[in-house]
C-alpha cells in the first residue's frame, strides 16, 4: 500500500521509569496520522516519574530518538513529551456569561474564553493544560461549537492540569540537553485517554487506569472531559521487585519470569509446572539458586503466580480507593479501562473486574498506518497519544489574547453590526 503524501511531521518522547520510547509520525494529506519510525531503550535516571540523574536520562532520550530517526529516515528538532509524575493534579471549572437571547458570535466565545482564563490559578505550580472542554447553552450540556446559536446564557467547562514546577523543568532540560526543543509537556492521562478511550466512553463516563512501571495514574472522564485524577506510587516494577525478593533472584530474572510465565489468574495446572529461573545465554551468568527451586533451578509456577496475585490485590485495592475519592460511582459510571505496560499481564482484566466489581477492558492504541506490532500494545498508549495530541492541536486558554481593533475585520462597525443583527433576529 502506497504511503500518502506527508504534509507535517510530529515526534514524541515518553520518558518512563522502565523504558524511554520515541516515535515519529506524519500527518498525511488525507488527514490520517502515519507512523514513520519508532525506537526505545531501557530507562535510566528516572524514579517514580521524576528525573534523578539528568545525564543518564538525557542519554536515553538521545538514543531513543536517534533510533526512531533512523527508522523514519528523517530527523526532528522538536518533540512532545509525556509526564506521569511531578505531582500531577487535575481540576475543572465553569464560567458563564449573559447572552440575552441573541445569536452567539465569535467575539462572544472569545470574550467567554478570556474570562475563563482568569480561573486559572497556578499558585506557584506549572500549568500543563488549560482547555475548554465543552459549552453549555441555557443548561444544555455538551455543545461542541455554540457559534450561530441563540441563548440566554453561555457557559464553558474548563479543564486545568497542573504539576510541580521544578520536576517539569528537570524533565524539559533533560530533553533539551539531548538537542531537542520541547514543543509541549502533556499529562500522560490526557495522552493515554486520546489513544485508548472512545468519544462515547468519555461522554458517558469512564475511568482510565494507566498501570506504569513505577507510577499508576487513575483518571475519570465524563461529559467529554477529564474531571479528576489520582496518582498511585505503585507500578508493575514493584511486582518485579517483590518476585526478586521472594525468590532471592536478580531483577532481570524476576522481570523475565513475570513477562514469560506470569499471570493474574491461577489454574490447577500451575502446581505441576516448573519454570526455569535461568535463561540460556544470560550475560550476567546463571545467578544464585532460587528459593524453593529444584536442583535445575526451577520453581513452581504456582508460587510465581501467588506472589503476583498478592501484589495485584494491593494494586486493585489502591485503584478502588482512588475511584472512590474521585466520585466514580453510580450506574452510569462503571467502565474501567486499564492501559500501560503493566496492563499486558495475562488475565489482568478478569482479575481487576472481580476485584473492583466493575466491567474492565484493556486499552490499546488505535490502528494506525505504519504502527509496528510492538507499539500496538498497552505499553505504547501514552506515546501514541502524544502524537494524536500534537496532530489535534487542542485549544489552550493561555494562548488566547484579545484582538486589537485593527485586527477585527468589522473594526468600528462591530457594535452597529451587532445592533443590526438584533433587529434582524427579533423584528
Amino acid at each position: 500500500m502506497a504511503v500518502p503524501r506527508i504534509t507535517k511531521v510530529f515526534a514524541a518522547v515518553n520518558i518512563g521509569s522502565f523504558r524511554t520510547s520515541a516515535m515519529i509520525a506524519g500527518l498525511a494529506e488525507t488527514g490520517d496520522l502515519v507512523v514513520l519510525g519508532s525506537g526505545y531503550r531501557a530507562s535510566a535516571g528516572i524514579k517514580r516519574g521524576y528525573v534523578v540523574d539528568s545525564v543518564a536520562a538525557t542519554h536515553c532520550v538521545r538514543d531513543a530518538i536517534e533510533r526512531a530517526e533512523r527508522a523514519a529516515g528523517a530527523s526532528v528538532q522538536s518533540v512532545w513529551i509525556g509526564c506521569a509524575g511531578a505531582g500531577l493534579a487535575s481540576s475543572t471549572a465553569r464560567v458563564e456569561v449573559e447572552i440575552g437571547g441573541r445569536r452567539i458570535e465569535a467575539d462572544d466565545i472569545e470574550a467567554l474564553l478570556l474570562t475563563a482564563r482568569g480561573v486559572i490559578a497556578p499558585q506557584g505550580r506549572h500549568v500543563l493544560h488549560a482547555q475548554p472542554a465543552h459549552y453549555t447553552l441555557d443548561g444544555a450540556h455538551g455543545v461542541p461549537n455554540p457559534k450561530g446559536l441563540h441563548a440566554e446564557r453561555l457557559a464553558v467547562d474548563v479543564h486545568v492540569m497542573q504539576a510541580d514546577a521544578a520536576p517539569i523543568r528537570n524533565l524539559k532540560e533533560t530533553v533539551e540537553q539531548a538537542h531537542l526543543r520541547v514543543a509541549a509537556v502533556v499529562g500522560s492521562p490526557v495522552a493515554a485517554g486520546l489513544a485508548c478511550l472512545t468519544p462515547e466512553e468519555r461522554d458517558i463516563g469512564v475511568a482510565l487506569v494507566e498501570f506504569g512501571a513505577e507510577v499508576t495514574t487513575v483518571s475519570v472522564y465524563a461529559f467529554g472531559m477529564l474531571l479528576g485524577m489520582q496518582v498511585i506510587a505503585f507500578g508493575s516494577g514493584d511486582i518485579t521487585d517483590a518476585l526478586a525478593s521472594a525468590f532471592g533472584i536478580r531483577r532481570s530474572q524476576a522481570e523475565r519470569l513475570k513477562c514469560r510465565s506470569g499471570s493474574a489468574v491461577a489454574t490447577p495446572a500451575d502446581h505441576r509446572e516448573l519454570i526455569p529461573v535461568n535463561a540460556p545465554g544470560d550475560p550476567e551468568g546463571p545467578g544464585p539458586l532460587a528459593r524453593n527451586a529444584d536442583d535445575q533451578n526451577r520453581i513452581p509456577r504456582s508460587e510465581l503466580i501467588g506472589v503476583i496475585i498478592q501484589h495485584l490485590g494491593h494494586f486493585t485495592e489502591e485503584v478502588g480507593k482512588a475511584l472512590k475519592v474521585l466520585g466514580f460511582t453510580g450506574v452510569h459510571r462503571q467502565q474501567v479501562v486499564i492501559t500501560g505496560g503493566g496492563a499486558q499481564m495475562p488475565g489482568l482484566a478478569d482479575f481487576a473486574q472481580r476485584s473492583l466489581g466493575r466491567p474492565v477492558r484493556i486499552g490499546v492504541p488505535p490502528a494506525m498506518l505504519g504502527l509496528p506490532p510492538g507499539n500496538a500494545t498497552p505499553s505504547s498508549s501514552t506515546l501514541v497519544g502524544l502524537l494524536l495530541y500534537a496532530a489535534a492541536e487542542p485549544a489552550d486558554l493561555r494562548k488566547i489574547s484579545p484582538r486589537r481593533p485593527a485586527d477585527d475585520a468589522r473594526g468600528r462597525w462591530a457594535i452597529p453590526g451587532r445592533i443590526w443583527r438584533a433587529v434582524r433576529d427579533y423584528f
